[in-house]
């Protein structure tokens, strides 16, 4: 049984420590993608690893926090301008619509973009259909965290 989600939904990263966090649904991308800044490829014990700065709200520094994760791939990726660009690959769950599915994210910066975190094809198939005009049709956070995505801190001004 499908479960439906909007075209932009609050989702979870709970293994990179993201407990909300505001994500546009895109049937058009093939892999998520997740905003990153300060990307380091590192080795550790013999396996490749990455490090990045991941800040949850859109135009502010607020919450943000360092996240490792393994890399399990760099590739090539045509972003929605048309521009070819190395991207490192991870592996990490993501809860949506209060449901858990293991789903690839490229890391790259989204500042310009309106969401932190696209979720493409690949993700989507485990298990969900998309109503194109609806909006947070699964789990949303209570009123302190949505206002907290609204805030703006003065780091970015």
């Amino acid at each position: 049984m499908l479960k439906f989600v909007g075209w932009r939904e609050w989702v979870a990263l709970p293994d990179l420590g993201v407990p909300w966090i505001k994500a546009k649904v895109d049937t058009g991308a093939r892999t998520s993608s997740l905003h990153a800044s300060e990307v380091e490829l590192f080795t550790e014990s013999g396996f490749e690893r990455v490090r990045f700065r991941l800040a949850p709200w859109q135009n502010s520094s607020l919450d943000q926090l360092t996240a490792t994760a393994d890399l399990i791939d760099v590739r090539s990726v045509r972003s929605s301008s048309g521009e070819a660009e190395e991207r490192p690959v991870i592996l990490t769950t993501l809860r949506i619509a209060d449901t858990d599915v293991t789903a690839e994210f490229t890391l790259t910066r989204r500042d310009e973009m309106g969401f932190r975190v696209l979720i493409g094809r690949e993700a989507l198939r485990q298990g969900f259909g998309v109503d194109p005009g609806g909006s947070y049709l699964g789990v949303v956070p209570p009123d302190d965290i949505r206002s907290r995505n609204r805030e703006n801190d003065d780091d970015d001004e």
